[in-house]
């Protein structure tokens, strides 16, 4: 069987935020509290749940659960915040999108009608360049 152009966009979007949600959760596991050597039980179970993110992408809930630990991570964890790509807030969508401006949004929703475009003409996409189109990158 033979991937459609469509399918590897879906893919490639999908494949792209996991990298992300996963390069984030290293640069979590390097920081306190979750290196200290007594580090706090509800640090450390935050710390199991956000590990164990990437690998239940494809259940039910897990854009809201997602949307539930980086808003955590925005609540509880400020010096983290720099290290979250702003993309993840957007693919989790929800609550994480109060964290955005109205005109970052409409750059993400641009990118995602480029990317469902391709999708229902069957179009080759690169949601990486299309990004980087959208916000003037290029």
């Amino acid at each position: 069987m033979s991937i459609t152009p469509n399918h590897y966009a879906e893919r490639q979007h999908r494949d792209y935020h996991l990298r992300l949600l996963r390069d984030f959760i290293r640069q979590v596991q390097q920081q306190p509290p979750f290196v200290l050597e007594e580090c706090p039980p509800e640090d450390l179970e935050f710390l199991q749940r956000l590990e164990a993110l990437p690998q239940a992408h494809e259940q039910d809930d897990f854009l809201h659960q997602g949307q539930q630990l980086l808003s955590r991570v925005i609540a509880a964890y400020a010096h983290l915040v720099p290290l979250l790509h702003r993309d993840l807030l957007w693919f989790f969508g929800g609550d994480c999108l109060h964290y955005m401006p109205d005109e970052e949004i409409a750059k993400y929703q641009e990118l995602d009608e480029r990317l469902h475009e391709a999708i229902a003409r069957d179009l080759e996409f690169s949601y990486e360049n299309e990004r980087a189109k959208v916000f003037g990158l290029h």
